[in-house]
């Protein structure tokens, strides 16, 4: 130990003076290796001092060496020798018996491998030369806290990509195989899984397929070691991702369920908490047919704790089936949803079909964009038929001759045409639209106004052409109802129909069959319509109910009550059509095809209460947090399925629950579109507006979001409610009122000058005298941007006024807080430009110099800073011969010999120009 200085031993005060004490991730100019440089009894060169200590019998030396190394490597790599050197005394340092010594080297392998790849370009090879085998190596080390650091290391190169794909299929993946072999050591089994599992999405596919991907498989069916299998289970998604689609569903797909029945209840819970990822990387047919069972099986298992998880991924899982597309919207770069611009489909006079994406038709986006930027894009229309409307309308083609209601249905479909979309059935509905070339009206024109949507004919399936057909029957019922006299007549007439119908039932899978159905029953309901006594209608609404169900379920044959028959239609009148939209969701979904039955019912069961007693007592919380992905699988035309569920979580007792709901009611207002929102969301929007202020903040963070989804006349209704926000169940929570001058900000665009001045401006002026700082100094640019909203909008008379009310309330404030705020809004204003200077120099400048002779030097001190950091770096000001710029000089000049040194500093100093944007204004209080 002679060449060993003694604070390598126990003084902690030699220690101190080389700085080991203050040494950490902050400090950047400590080194640890700072004793090589020192000169000592040895009288030895760095290098060979650092040789000494590296191989010192000393293991607090050695471990100080292996913790150092990347000084090292800066200090001795720029010359080659010496780089070489340092290599050769790693390469032995890793050899080390100490495993504490081992470890530190092996955490410092990743930044000097980056450091190399950054800073030595001349070095390409050294990495891969020297220290990469030592990280292969430690991943067999007999030391577990060595193999673990040799583990992350790995983790850690690869997803920097700094290991060669050689390296990777050469060494690494065969000593991970070795490890994992059935025969290998538990310990070492459970390790290389895991490894395996976590660099799987850093390497390529190919290689994971060919390489790791049959072990893994093996690894599953794994029966000694449960903890094997476990892991496979938990990142299963993660290795489906890895291989695509075909190795998935190949080979992984199996695997999955043997794994979804294991016998160890910790193994299914793993496969439920992954399904979304597994389902996710599979086809559709896939998802459906197998998984969706599968899922069902884990949700009805006999363990609570995998109910309890499955549940969590239900909504999850549904999410996979949807097709953003079909309800109109698509997902932008960042992951937000929008709603798809209306120009693509007026540009496309029809909805071309696809397999997996349908287009609205370009009525119906004409009022999905318009309900995004309402202030930017107009509507079509703004009028909507009600449903008083609608029942008009419904009367009137009842009545209607039979020949005139089959030339409405076919001889003009240009009109229903362009409401309903032609392409795929399982958005535009329940059967699909004729070809173009029926409709000559379709490229000819465009929508007009009151084609825009209409709640009747937007849900309605489009109706093809049979008119032929029709004529036959009609024929046939006008000559039976001209030889019978009595209300049997119509039951002769219905004979020949049920025959037709009969006739259709084997092809009743066929959309278009559908169609025929619902066409033939309406058609002929109207032709008897005027004979039928107000007994035998309600008689034959009800079968008509019970035949279009049963039409959809595709379960049994027409009813063999032929007179009830020829009434069938769903739309016949509007009570039907309440029946239809209060029975269960089953019909619409299967005739959708969107999600399996199963899954929904399971879902909308989440808020049963006694789910929180035998599943979990957060059920109604996660049913919550999944509905708006939910709501996008089923799309608009299926929200009365989620109606009720939704309605439900809104008046939950706890919450959590409410909260939830009022973080997303931004993003299910999209999905549904302006006039679903206003009927369904808005009750309940105003409702969280008044809950706790834990529900009314998720509102009021994306109250921006949801306003402007909402029609003018509709958003003005809020105008008066946006005051209630600045009152809060708690005072101190200041965080609050802090958002809801963010949202102000963002809300000015949304209305004109005149509701901004009668509502919006008290709102910003309490703000600016809250009791927190924080709140005051985020009003104050709420201020300025209602400032510049009037003069935006040519409203320079409410400017004018809101200038002169700022100058009475905070220039002649009686608190200095507040004659500061004036100088800091006068420097905003500046800033922003937000007002035409004739304007400043003559209502705003004249109260801002004045603030030169305040008593408080905090007020001087932002004048200052307002004069010379922003007016005088106005071009305005620096032009010669302006009358104003001498009075902001003689305040200046005043200021630079104010008795106060903070005031004369802030007035001297002159900054740059290009610093200018990096200025912060200090907040004093």
């Amino acid at each position: 130990f002679v060449g060993i200085p003694l604070y390598f031993v126990d003084l902690q005060d030699d220690l101190d003076d080389f700085g080991f004490e203050d040494y950490g991730p902050d400090c950047d100019s400590m080194r640890i290796t700072a004793f090589l440089d020192i000169p000592g009894q040895d009288n030895l060169t760095p290098l060979a001092r650092l040789e000494k200590y590296a191989f010192s019998d000393n293991v607090f030396n050695r471990q100080i060496i292996a913790r150092g190394l990347l000084d090292v490597f800066r200090d001795f790599s720029n010359n080659e020798e010496d780089f070489l050197t340092v290599m050769e005394i790693v390469v032995r340092l890793s050899e080390d018996a100490e495993p504490t010594v081992r470890t530190e080297l092996m955490e410092q392998i990743p930044p000097i491998a980056i450091f190399l790849q950054e800073s030595r370009p001349k070095f390409p090879t050294a990495f891969f030369e020297y220290l990469m085998p030592i990280v292969v190596r430690y991943l067999t080390d007999v030391n577990n806290q060595v193999r673990k650091a040799g583990q992350e290391a790995l983790l850690i190169l690869l997803e920097q990509d700094l290991v060669a794909q050689s390296d990777i299929e050469n060494k690494v993946c065969p000593i991970l195989l070795d490890l994992s072999a059935p025969d290998s050591d538990d310990e070492y089994k459970v390790e290389a899984v895991n490894i395996i599992c976590k660099m799987a999405s850093m390497l390529s596919r190919t290689t994971v397929e060919h390489m790791l991907l049959p072990r893994f498989c093996e690894l599953c069916s794994d029966g000694k070691l449960f903890q094997v299998r476990k892991i496979c289970a938990a990142n299963f998604g993660d290795i489906c991702n890895a291989v695509g689609q075909e190795a998935t569903e190949r080979l992984l797909i199996p695997k999955f369920f043997e794994l979804c029945s294991d016998s160890v209840w910790g193994m299914r819970k793993a496969c439920a908490e992954c399904f979304m990822a597994v389902s996710y990387t599979t086809s559709p047919e896939v998802r459906r047919s197998k998984l969706s069972p599968l899922f069902i099986s884990l949700i009805s298992d006999t363990c609570r704790w995998v109910r309890q998880a499955a549940f969590q991924s239900l909504g999850p899982f549904i999410s996979t089936f949807a097709n953003p597309s079909s309800a109109g919207l698509y997902i932008r770069e960042d992951g937000t949803l929008s709603i798809r611009p209306s120009a693509q489909d007026v540009n496309s006079n029809s909805c071309q079909p696809s397999d997996n994406i349908t287009v609205m038709s370009s009525s119906a986006n004409a009022a999905l964009s318009s309900s995004e930027q309402p202030m930017e894009i107009k509507p079509e229309s703004s009028t909507e038929e009600t449903s008083a409307e609608v029942h008009t309308k419904l009367s009137e083609d009842l009545n209607k001759d039979p020949r005139e209601e089959s030339s409405d249905c076919c001889a003009s479909p240009g009109e229903e045409s362009s409401r309903v979309c032609q392409g795929d059935k399982a958005a535009a509905g329940v059967t699909e639209a004729t070809k173009e070339s029926s409709f000559p009206e379709l490229s000819s024109r465009l929508p007009s106004a009151e084609d825009v949507f209409n709640t009747f004919l937007y849900w309605r399936p489009p109706l093809p052409d049979i008119s032929q057909d029709l004529e036959l029957l009609q024929f046939k019922a006008e000559k039976h109802n001209d030889a019978c006299s009595v209300p049997c007549s119509n039951c002769v007439a219905s004979s020949e129909i049920k025959k037709v119908l009969e006739s259709l039932q084997e092809h009743i899978d066929d959309p278009d069959v559908q169609a025929q159905v619902q066409v033939l029953s309406a058609a002929l309901r109207a032709a008897q319509f005027d004979s039928v006594g107000d007994c035998e209608t309600k008689k034959m609404e009800e079968s008509s109910d019970n035949l279009q169900n049963k039409m959809i379920l595709d379960e049994t044959a027409i009813s063999d009550a032929a007179c009830n028959q020829v009434q069938g239609d769903t739309l016949s009148s509007p009570a039907s059509q309440d029946d239809i939209s209060d029975q269960s969701s089953t019909s619409v979904l299967k005739s959708m095809d969107i999600i399996p039955q199963p899954l929904l019912d399971q879902y909308l069961s989440m808020t049963d209460p006694a789910r929180a007693q035998t599943v979990d007592t957060e059920i109604a919380k996660h049913c919550a947090y999944s509905l708006p992905g939910v709501a996008l699988t089923l799309g608009r035309q299926n929200w009365h399925c989620l109606k009720d569920t939704y309605e439900t979580l809104a008046s939950d007792v706890q919450w959590k629950v409410r909260r939830t709901l009022a973080f997303s009611i931004h993003e299910l207002a999209v999905i549904l579109g302006d006039q679903l929102t206003a009927a369904d969301l808005v009750p309940i929007f105003n409702g969280f507006l008044k809950d706790l202020d834990e529900v009314r903040i998720g509102v009021l963070k994306h109250l921006y979001d949801f306003l402007k989804l909402l029609h003018a006349d509709k958003r003005r209704e809020y105008l008066y409610q946006l005051q209630e926000f600045v009152v809060t169940d708690n005072s101190r929570n200041w965080r609050f009122r802090y958002e809801l001058a963010e949202q102000l900000i963002l809300i000015l665009e949304l209305y004109n000058p005149n509701d901004v001045y009668d509502y919006l401006r008290h709102i910003a002026l309490t703000l600016c005298s809250d009791k927190v700082s924080e709140v005051r100094w985020i009003s104050f640019k709420l201020v300025v941007a209602i400032l510049q909203k009037f003069y935006a909008n040519s409203a320079s008379a409410l400017g004018l006024n809101f200038i002169n009310e700022l100058v009475v309330r905070f220039r002649h404030c009686s608190k200095w807080v507040g004659r500061q705020a004036f100088a800091f809004i006068c420097q905003a204003v500046v800033e922003e430009e937000c007002m035409p200077v004739d304007q400043f120099v003559e209502h705003l400048l004249p109260s801002l110099l004045s603030l030169a002779s305040d008593p408080v030097p905090n007020v001087r001190v932002l004048l200052a800073k307002a004069l010379r950091q922003t007016l005088l770096e106005k071009a305005y000001f620096k032009s010669v011969g302006n009358p104003h710029l001498e009075a902001a000089e003689e305040t200046i000049l005043a200021l630079q010999s104010d008795r106060d040194q903070d005031v004369s500093f802030f007035a001297t100093i002159k900054l740059k120009q290009n610093n200018m944007d990096s200025i912060t204004i200090e907040k004093q209080n």
